[in-house]
């Protein structure tokens, strides 16, 4: 009976091969785990109404953790039409199943180490280490939006929010609102998480990355928070920056940074702004990680235009899959494939498309199971 069960999702597009790749160098590492398949994504979407089949919902529920590879994502009236002609106009409505899955399983924390290995040539510089915490269940993510927007929830914005007043004349078909909720338990949560992080691996400074002094209530109460926390953790500074500075000072002077913590729309555009800096999403893995389950997977697309063809960088996927490692407490293993990766690209012999070469996504994952077998 093997050690470890774990949840298997592959997704859609180029989902599939990367997961694989990840496989071959788990297998390289020893790595003793029944891997139990999951229906996900746009496929059961079109066939079923439902993109997050409950069945794959039992699956997550009885494993200890979940490799997930990618999703194709459309907008709700894109979507209506891909349904089966005998689903549509019954009330189906798409939705995304990672975000779902965050959410319930309480997945609170999206960490994303971007980390730049010597010898990448898509580095923008080598001295760069930084992880992302991004708030992964609140926020403007939480789903709670109006179009049209009600009667009463318009009545009710009115009464309490003078501003609501700009709006009065706007027909309710041609109002959206999203609504970007934060708690306290939330903001607290996630902030020491990353504070614990950067005690645990010696980073000096965690910089929380808001908008208070213009999105005053939410990103008010996360930077409040955080110097709580803050007092907690003597030997890390806590920084402090808002969104637009942070995006300009990380192209500027990167280096300067350690862990970043931010809500989730936010730590979700930094944290692709971090991981181009060290290579782009073929460089980019994260851990959906909770109290008790944990999601790990690569931040890219399911890029259709190259589903079947084995061409995409398979790194992200490997190093998901070395954060499940860690997670589960093999870090051992989790530790060679990290020394593999930065071994097969070091030496340069072997490199995808991004990076300038022609090694198939296999090739890639071949290559630094060589490394993590020796």
């Amino acid at each position: 009976m093997a050690k470890y069960k774990i949840a298997y999702l592959p997704g859609d597009g180029v989902g599939p091969e990367v997961l694989q790749a990840a496989r071959i160098v788990l297998d390289a590492v020893g790595f003793d785990a029944e891997y139990v398949h999951g229906d996900v994504g746009w496929e059961f979407w079109c066939k079923e109404g439902n993109p997050l089949p409950d069945r794959t919902i039992e699956i997550l529920k009885n494993t200890d953790a979940c490799l997930f590879g990618a999703i194709t994502s459309k907008p709700k009236d894109e979507a209506e039409k891909e349904l089966a002609p005998e689903l549509r106009g019954k009330g189906y409505t798409y939705f995304s199943p990672i975000v779902a899955i965050r959410q319930l399983f309480d997945l609170y924390a999206n960490v994303r180490p971007c980390r730049a290995f010597p010898g990448n040539p898509l580095n923008f510089r080598e001295d760069i280490d930084l992880v992302v915490f991004r708030e992964n269940t609140e926020g403007l993510y939480s789903g709670v939006e109006f179009h049209p927007v009600p009667d009463e929830v318009r009545s009710v914005l009115s009464r309490h929010s003078p501003k609501m007043q700009r709006f009065s004349d706007v027909p309710a078909e041609e109002l959206a609102i999203s609504c970007r909720i934060f708690t306290r338990k939330g903001c607290e949560r996630i902030v020491r998480a990353a504070f614990e992080y950067a005690k645990k691996h010696g980073y000096p400074t965690v910089t929380v990355v808001e908008k208070p002094n213009v999105i005053r209530e939410t990103s008010g109460m996360m930077v409040r928070i955080a110097r709580e926390v803050a007092k907690d953790y003597p030997g890390v500074e806590l920084w402090e920056t808002n969104v637009d500075a942070m995006c300009m000072w990380l192209v500027k002077n990167p280096q300067d940074y350690g862990v970043l913590v931010s809500s989730n729309m936010f730590g979700d555009i930094i944290s692709d702004l971090a991981a181009q800096l060290v290579g782009g999403l073929g460089f980019a893995s994260s851990g959906n990680i909770g109290e008790d389950y944990a999601v790990f997977e690569p931040t890219h697309g399911s890029a259709p235009k190259y589903a079947g063809k084995y061409r995409v960088n398979p790194t992200a996927a490997i190093l998901a899959a070395k954060m499940m490692l860690d997670w589960l407490g093999e870090t051992e293993k989790a530790q060679r494939i990290q020394e593999a990766v930065a071994q097969v690209i070091a030496e340069g012999r072997v490199r995808t498309y991004d990076m300038g070469g022609d090694a198939s996504t296999l090739q890639m994952a071949e290559a630094i199971a060589e490394k993590a077998r020796g």
